[in-house]
């Protein structure tokens, strides 16, 4: 008897009471949820009171230091949820295919170097030819992204070293370069090697951007002398220009590089690969689909239609 109400409970949530606790949880408010779904806080109030009735379970608490906050129950129904609308929104572009609309929501997550350099000529084509396809865009460090992935924030995600228990499609091959002051020693030389860099102080980004740079060292047999840490590649530039160390950095980095740096060939080459990562390409769905058919044919100097279906 309390299985079968279980399995009705379950049935009894709809649509709109699922939207509605995602929305609470990422922006951690009611009135912010309620103007997002056009609905009175009253309303928002009585919805997730009938959801966590149905449930049976507390999904949110508020802490007077904190503000609102999820159970722990509440994190996990959390990511489910997502899913579940990441379905919802797979059954409503199959039938704006059946009936020749482009429709869809992409959630795409890049790291910011990737996001200036890709989004942009990725989102004008597919805003082109189909203008109701709707693409929100995350921005973070590369374990940002990951985490957001696990967590279903983002349908996918652009990363370097993509997760082995996820799904990937190659994109960009970014060749790496050292960055020095203009007045260090080695600035003079063309090609800078590996092991000139052994007892030179050095700059690495980290929250996943340092993995191509430590396997250099490592291929080479050199220590990696890391000086400074930093999260963003123009805090690096700048601090190279100061002249507080140097750095492994990648093609698409450089091309920012200040005034009072200089960008060497390494030997050997570097590089990094940039990929398209998420949980399932068989799964995703048809507007997922069309970006990384458009970021792949972009990338590759291919026209990105024709006509992927949507």
């Amino acid at each position: 008897m309390n299985n079968n109400h279980e399995v009705h409970n379950i049935i009894a949530m709809n649509n709109n009471q699922i939207r509605l606790f995602v929305h609470i949880a990422e922006t951690g408010s009611f009135t912010k949820a309620g103007l997002a779904l056009n609905m009175t806080q009253p309303a928002v109030s009585r919805a997730i009171g009938a959801l966590e009735e149905e449930l049976g379970v507390k999904l949110l608490v508020r802490d007077r230091r904190h503000g609102l906050m999820l159970t722990d129950i509440g994190r996990r129904v959390l990511v489910l949820f997502r899913e579940i609308l990441g379905g919802f929104d797979k059954v409503e572009q199959e039938i704006a295919a059946e009936k020749g609309l482009g429709k869809g929501l992409i959630r795409i997550g890049a790291f910011p170097v990737a996001a200036a350099h890709f989004l942009p000529k990725i989102i004008s084509a597919i805003a082109s030819k189909y203008p109701d396809v709707e693409i929100r865009l995350y921005e973070g460090s590369i374990t940002e992204i990951r985490e957001w992935l696990e967590a279903r924030v983002i349908d996918a995600g652009l990363v370097i070293a993509p997760p082995a228990d996820l799904q990937s499609v190659p994109l960009y091959r970014e060749k790496m370069y050292a960055v020095l002051p203009e007045a260090h020693p080695l600035a003079r030389r063309s090609v800078i090697a590996v092991q000139d860099l052994e007892d030179e102080p050095m700059l690495i980004c980290r929250s996943g951007y340092e993995p191509p740079v430590v396997d250099w060292f490592a291929r080479g047999g050199s220590r990696l002398n890391v000086k400074y840490e930093v999260s963003g590649y123009l805090t690096a530039l700048n601090m190279i220009r100061e002249g507080l160390g140097i750095g492994v950095l990648s093609e698409l980095t450089v091309l920012a590089a200040p005034p009072g740096v200089a960008v060497r060939e390494l030997a050997p080459e570097a590089y990094r690969d940039i990929h398209i990562t998420l949980h399932s390409l068989e799964e995703a769905s048809i507007a997922v689909k069309l970006f990384i058919d458009t970021a792949v044919a972009l990338t590759s100097g291919k026209p990105p239609f024709p006509d992927p279906q949507v």
